[in-house]
């Protein structure tokens, strides 16, 4: 028996050790969570074996540890676990002080510096304050905060103790190694954890962080500021001189501290915001851009800008007197469209902009364009942004109005062009009508001469009544070729060599080709199919077509003037191309460069391409122009063999 109890002895001897080094282990480490949880362990095997003082002593030192770590649910449960271990001595005062990590905290410093923190919603005054109670009451000789700036950290403010008097700088700058163990700030961002050191400069997780080791800090707190889990920011504090500072009591400051710090960070950051948001919706109104009203739902006008009086003839006195309901400043016509929109608006809140008109203050309307929200849902008020349409109106108006003047004078224009044209067309027609019936008059009165001499001259009068007949056949063949175009009758046929038309054309073109020194470069094919149509008006094809690219070539005086004219056999048809060098047709002249009076020259009639396509038309064939390479204009017409007449 005793030998057995010898042995138990022995045991526990060894057992007590064991705990002995693993406390002093922890607490050389610099975590405290490891010291909580090692001297917890030791606290329940000492009470486990009667040994309540050394537990009391464990106990108690793991609860502060606890609540240094921040692990309040755990130090509850030590509370109600160990309840006897750690109760208090009777001859505390709880009217008097604050019990916190088993030490006693001066009530009246606890409430003072929840009050200067707390009183305070200007940032750069609550900073300054923090910085200066932190410093104050934590014992550390400088201190840094550290808030969020975009993705990344940037130091506030720096604090420092100097000749006892603690000086505060707002810095606004990037976080560097040389400011603080950046090791540290990690560690604090990534966990939310605290780091505290109560001896820097012995072994620990950070020892190796380069400004550890050169500016020989001795005690170290690192402080997450945390609002529920989001973190506000970061305090850091260093003393250089002594180990041991950051005691229990002033940790528990600390973080009173730190937690009303977090708040009122917080509602220092949301205050700037809204004072922000308040100062341009202030400059927005002040501005006077736009027409600004704020007004309830049930038509009350409770305050306005300048630009909105401006719109409705109204001054600054009347809005002391008392502005009309911006219901009845609107028309009768316009209720049943305001009423659909306060339904939207306190539907959804917003209204989007619609137009309407306001009655001014000399009865004169205006039209507006109104916008509105309200302020918040459930809400009968909000706020509507009014433009004066009237410049708008009026331009729109001015705009129609040029519009039909311009429709109108391009009607006249286009009715005396036709006019002219058609004026032009009949002196042309008259021209060559003239001709023959100069002939004829003339013939008729030589004739009547003769017969009227008293020897009558019967063969010159029948000579003379022949030439008559002649002229007067020519002028009906004239007037029978125009019925013939105009009226799309169909052509007189005849076996027709395409080739041999081309050349008698440009036998007559030949002088007005040297003339504009354009050189012809003729491509013509001896393989063609038999063809039958109208050579007069075939030719007069040919004619306009190279005439009007003499014209094109002549008012371009890029490189050589080169005219290419060729044939070729094509699908049951023969194929020919009129190509020149001029400056080429744009696509808005290919769609109409054969419609009837549209003519791209200048002093052209606009009817000459409109025949040549009735002319081809009628052959059953086909024109059309395009665009050449690099530039100029190919005509092409088609005229289908005698074997594809019907």
């Amino acid at each position: 028996m005793a030998a057995e109890i010898a042995r138990v002895e022995q045991r526990d001897a060894v057992a007590m050790q064991l705990y002995e080094q693993a406390i002093q282990a922890a607490r050389g480490s610099g975590f405290v969570h490891n010291e909580a949880l090692a001297t917890e362990r030791a606290a329940r095997f000492y009470a486990a074996r009667g040994f309540e003082r050394i537990a009391r002593t464990y106990m108690r030192d793991a609860r502060t540890c606890y609540l240094q770590w921040g692990a309040l649910g755990k130090a509850r449960q030590l509370d109600e676990l160990y309840s006897q271990l750690l109760a208090e001595d009777p001859g505390s005062d709880a009217t008097r002080t604050v019990l916190t990590r088993g030490e006693q905290l001066d009530l009246s410093t606890v409430i003072k510096v929840l009050q200067a923190v707390s009183g305070e919603t200007e940032l750069e005054k609550l900073i300054t304050a923090l910085m200066r109670l932190g410093l104050e009451h934590a014992g550390a000789e400088r201190g840094l905060l550290i808030l969020p700036q975009g993705s990344g950290y940037r130091i506030e403010a720096e604090a420092a103790i100097a000749r006892e008097t603690v000086t505060v700088a707002l810095r606004r700058a990037d976080v560097g190694a040389a400011d603080l163990p950046m090791s540290t700030l990690y560690y604090v961002l990534r966990t939310r954890e605290i780091v505290l050191l109560r001896d820097a400069t012995a072994e620990n997780p950070f020892s190796d962080d380069e400004y550890l080791r050169q500016h020989r800090v001795r005690s170290l707190l690192c402080m997450p500021l945390l609002k529920q889990t989001r973190l506000i920011g970061v305090i850091y504090l260093e003393n250089n001189l002594t180990s041991g500072v950051f005691t229990p009591a002033r940790m528990a400051l600390l973080e009173l501290l730190a937690s009303e710090a977090a708040i009122s960070l917080e509602n220092s950051r949301l205050y700037g915001q809204l004072r922000e948001r308040e100062a341009r919706l202030r400059r927005l109104v002040e501005a006077n851009v736009v027409g600004i009203v704020i007004a309830g739902l049930d038509g009350r006008i409770i305050d306005a800008n300048d630009a909105f009086l401006r719109i409705v003839g109204y001054d600054r006195e009347d809005v002391g007197a008392g502005l009309p309901r911006w219901t009845d400043l609107t028309p009768n016509e316009w209720h049943a469209l305001d009423e659909e929109r306060v339904a939207l608006v306190q539907a959804t809140g917003v209204a989007e902009p619609y137009e309407k008109e306001f009655f001014k203050k000399d009865g004169t309307r205006v039209p507006v364009l109104v916008g509105s929200a309200l302020f918040e849902d459930g809400q009968n008020e909000g706020v509507a942004f009014v433009v004066d349409l009237t410049d708008r109106k009026q331009a729109e108006a001015a705009a129609r109005e040029s519009k039909r003047r311009y429709d109108e004078i391009r009607m006249q224009l286009a009715h005396a062009n036709r006019v002219a044209t058609v004026g032009q067309f009949s002196a042309s027609i008259a021209h060559e009508i003239n001709q023959p019936l100069a002939g004829i008059l003339m013939n008729a009165s030589t004739g009547l001469r003769m017969l009227a001499d008293d020897l009558p001259n019967v063969q010159g009068a029948r000579e003379t009544l022949a030439r008559t007949v002649r002229d007067a056949n020519r002028a009906s063949d004239v007037i029978r070729r125009l019925r013939a175009l105009y009226g799309k009758t169909t052509p007189t046929t005849e076996p027709l060599d395409i080739n041999q038309a081309i050349r008698e054309v440009l036998v007559l073109s030949n002088a007005e080709l040297q003339d504009h020194g354009v050189i012809l470069d003729l491509r013509l094919s001896d393989d063609l199919p038999a063809l039958e149509g109208d050579r007069i008006q075939l030719q007069q094809v040919l004619l306009n077509l190279v005439r009007n690219a003499v014209d094109a070539m002549s008012t371009s005086e890029a490189g050589p003037r080169r005219l290419r004219i060729s044939t070729e056999a094509a699908e049951s048809s023969t194929l020919v191309a009129v190509e020149d060098s001029g400056p080429g047709v744009t696509p808005a002249d290919v769609a109409r460069i054969f419609d009837s009076f549209y003519s791209t020259k200048s002093g052209g009639l606009g009817v000459g391409l409109s025949i040549c396509r009735g002319i081809i038309e009628a052959h059953r064939g086909k024109l059309w122009v395009t665009h050449a390479t690099p530039h100029g204009a190919i005509f092409q017409f088609t005229v289908p063999s005698m074997e594809q007449k019907p």
